[in-house]
């Protein structure tokens, strides 16, 4: 979920501002307040963008431990095997859009 915070970050990075509530004071001096409607928006563009990655969130998760890919290039052989295979099924279960 993406909000009000991280659209002002991505709009006007490094500006200086508070945020209590939904009431925003401006206090920088050198970067213009962005609008309601540009904050809105990026909003929704950063939203898009996190929903579009929610197959890499998935494979992330069901990838093997960095261990277990470890063990498996040193072991070589079957435990190689396994691996790609594993790999394999993760991205097949989790294509990308």
């Amino acid at each position: 979920m993406t909000d009000k915070v991280a659209a002002l970050q991505a709009l006007t990075p490094n500006a200086q501002w508070v945020l209590r509530g939904d009431d925003l004071e401006w206090l920088d001096e050198v970067q213009t307040q962005p609008t309601d409607a540009a904050i809105a928006a990026k909003i929704v563009q950063l939203q898009a963008e996190y929903d579009a990655a929610a197959y890499a969130r998935s494979r992330q998760a069901a990838y093997p431990s960095i261990q277990d890919c470890i063990h498996a290039l040193l072991d070589g052989g079957d435990t190689l095997t396994d691996l790609q295979t594993l790999r394999a099924a993760v991205k097949s279960a989790n294509p990308k859009p």
